[in-house]
């Protein structure tokens, strides 16, 4: 899900080739990081800039679905059904995983179906090429050559040779879609052939790499990512939020139900969450949401994982509705959005068209301002009279 082409970014005019100025300024450095000039001497003439990389680079905000519009892609019945197909081919591998690292074989599963279709769309771009071009391109500098650092650490270490080190557009790689920093510090060998290869048609090592991820940033074993729930009428609307957390037993109280039926389980604090306002599906979130934020901090794809794994175990589809007469609100238009919320005395700090849990916050002490239900949600009606229309 991390490399969506676009034909109208590709009809952009090219990008000019900075590759020629940056790899002379970036060889010295690389050699103090303790790449071989041997390796270098390889490497870097090859490299070819990637004008559509950057296209999608600088684009890439500027494409937005629905949460709703995300999970029909996200956990189709097809994904399920393939989902299902890949747990049993895969079963003594990643049963094994799960006893080793504690993560839930359907999490992994999950992770895999949303990155990479189960290893049938890995992508196909040089991530060598991809990262150089990012970096050259200047615009995440430092976080893109920390990238080609780790890629050229990678090749040296003998995992995987440069053709085959392949994936999306953005330098993300494999069956799971692991950035080349990511790899160096997480990737294990799983399978023991003293390679730890997360491309090969033998998804293993990038599944148990992907464990390893999970249980790293703290992922407990048996509790749950998150479960959709019922809300009471008059719940107070301003506690769904990612910064509000209370224990089962007090979301109880307030007459939160699991819409499976029993109860909230685990004494570990909660947190309410509706991504759609009070017109959709709400959820109760435990401490793994986070840990698989650390993959993606998208709360979209979080949910998608979460259910899809769900569904992989055999649970259900979403009970509640979404307001799919909606549409999402653009970069541009998240970004006017914060600038009015500034100036109505609702600062949310930044102006970066991303709604994190200061926007959230920001929209909600707005709405109460005028009369509304607090549910943090902005569909562009909402937006309208946000402007005073």
């Amino acid at each position: 899900m991390r490399y969506l082409f676009c034909a109208l970014l590709l009809a952009l005019p090219a990008q000019a080739d900075d590759l020629p100025g940056y790899l002379p300024e970036f060889r010295p450095r690389a050699e103090a990081a303790g790449i071989a000039p041997a390796t270098l001497d390889a490497v870097l003439p090859e490299l070819d800039w990637l004008a559509d990389t950057v296209r999608l680079d600088r684009n890439q905000s500027e494409f937005t679905r629905t949460i709703w519009e995300y999970l029909d892609l996200a956990v189709s019945e097809d994904r399920v059904r393939n989902g299902r197909a890949a747990l049993a081919a895969n079963a003594a591998a990643l049963d094994a995983i799960e006893a080793r690292f504690g993560v839930e074989k359907e999490i992994v599963a999950a992770i895999w179906g949303l990155e990479s279709s189960f290893g049938a769309f890995m992508g196909d771009t040089s991530t060598l090429d991809a990262v150089a071009t990012l970096a050259a391109d200047g615009r995440r500098r430092d976080f893109f050559e920390a990238q080609l650092l780790a890629a050229l650490t990678i090749l040296e270490a003998g995992d995987v040779t440069a053709d085959a080190m392949r994936g999306s557009w953005a330098g993300a790689m494999g069956h799971t879609q692991f950035m080349p920093s990511s790899f160096l510090d997480h990737a294990v060998d799983f399978d023991g052939d003293g390679r730890r290869d997360v491309w090969g048609d033998d998804p293993v090592d990038a599944l148990a790499s992907t464990a390893a991820y999970l249980a790293f940033h703290g992922w407990e074993t048996g509790q749950p990512w998150g479960m959709e729930v019922t809300l009471p009428e008059g719940f107070d609307y301003s506690e769904a939020s990612s910064l509000v957390t209370k224990t089962p037993a007090e979301w109880t109280a307030l007459g939160v139900q699991p819409v499976a039926g029993g109860t909230l389980p685990s004494e570990t604090p909660i947190s309410i969450r509706v991504p759609a306002g009070r017109a959709g599906a709400a959820f109760a979130t435990w401490p793994n949401f986070m840990v698989l934020e650390r993959y993606n901090t998208a709360d979209a794809y979080v949910i998608g994982v979460g259910h899809l794994a769900d569904r992989l175990a055999g649970g259900g589809p979403i009970q509640s509705g979404w307001p799919r007469g909606d549409r999402a609100l653009g970069f541009d238009e998240r970004v006017e959005m914060q600038r009015l919320l500034a100036a109505a005395g609702f600062d949310p700090e930044k102006f970066d068209g991303l709604v994190g849990p200061l926007t959230l916050n920001a929209i909600r002490r707005w709405q109460a301002s005028e009369g509304l239900v607090p549910d943090g949600y902005m569909p562009p009606q909402m937006l309208e009279r946000l402007r005073g229309g």
